[in-house]
């Protein structure tokens, strides 16, 4: 590739209602109770200069991944997806990747372990073993909000299986407001030791924090001095900022945390390790 690399927003979400369930986008969400499509997600990005994006998964199911897959299709802007299959039975989940296997746009798993009501999600035996073979199929592992209960579950996973890139998604969501900040970095640094681990500077709006440079800044700094730009990747997290003013402010915050960079280490935070940890085209 010749001239500026690529731009890369490595996580947004896209969903329509009428075509699966979102069971936890309800009427208290209030703005986000709504649909958002690609022709809305597109021209966000072109406001804010941004090449193509990686659509991440809003709902355990194989109808969510084929809403996703079918959007990439049609959309050059969508460089992959990170899909999900039913990672705790294991002979289903190889079906699923099976089935998978001809769409060039899958670039990576995700399950929502937040939402899970099973702390040792993460630690069942057909859970690695499915993600073994997520591994041996090139694709990499999205774990979101993993703090307080998943943090440590996905250093350990990551231990176990040295072969799968386990992508940390919105920083594991600190506890800003809130919490044992101290014990939320102590395992962040610990999942920042294992060199197949990434991070996303995404998803910062924290409950009861407010969003700006005093909040985001010192997040930024230490994520960068734990994991080095080379594993870290910039992700804008739309819709979910639409109450918070929508993609815009939040790209504007963001960008600038970037400004103390060198260009290569810039370029690698906002591409150039999507593009590694994704495999993308």
């Amino acid at each position: 590739m010749t001239g500026r690399p690529r731009t890369i927003d490595a996580h947004l979400h896209l969903w329509d209602r009428a075509v699966s369930e979102y069971g936890w986008i309800t009427p208290g969400l209030g703005p986000l109770y709504a649909d958002f499509g690609p022709d809305e997600a597109r021209a966000e990005l072109d406001a804010a200069g941004i090449d193509g994006a990686i659509l991440v998964q809003a709902e355990d199911s194989a109808t969510d991944t084929r809403f996703m897959l079918d959007v990439a299709a049609s959309n050059d802007w969508v460089l992959g997806v990170v899909g999900w299959v039913p990672l705790d039975d294991t002979r289903s989940a190889f079906a699923a990747l099976d089935a998978l296997a001809g769409e060039r746009r899958l670039r990576g798993i995700r399950h929502l372990v937040h939402d899970d009501p099973r702390d040792e999600f993460l630690e069942l035996p057909a859970v690695r073993a499915s993600l073994a073979e997520v591994a041996a199929r090139g694709l990499a592992f999205d774990v979101p909000d993993a703090w307080p209960r998943h943090l440590g579950a996905a250093r350990r996973l990551a231990e176990a299986l040295p072969e799968l890139t386990v992508v940390i998604d919105h920083l594991a969501k600190p506890p800003v407001g809130g919490g044992d900040f101290a014990a939320w970095e102590r395992e962040f640094t610990a999942v920042a030791a294992l060199p197949n681990t990434v991070v996303k500077f995404s998803g910062l709006h924290l409950p009861g924090v407010p969003f700006g440079p005093a909040t985001v800044r010192p997040l930024w700094e230490l994520t960068i001095e734990r994991f080095t730009p080379d594993r870290v990747m910039y992700g804008g997290d739309w819709p979910m900022t639409v109450p918070h003013g929508g993609y815009q402010p939040t790209w504007r915050v963001m960008r600038e945390c970037l400004d103390d960079l060198d260009p290569a280490e810039r370029d690698a935070v906002l591409g150039g390790t999507a593009e590694r940890v994704y495999r993308l085209e």
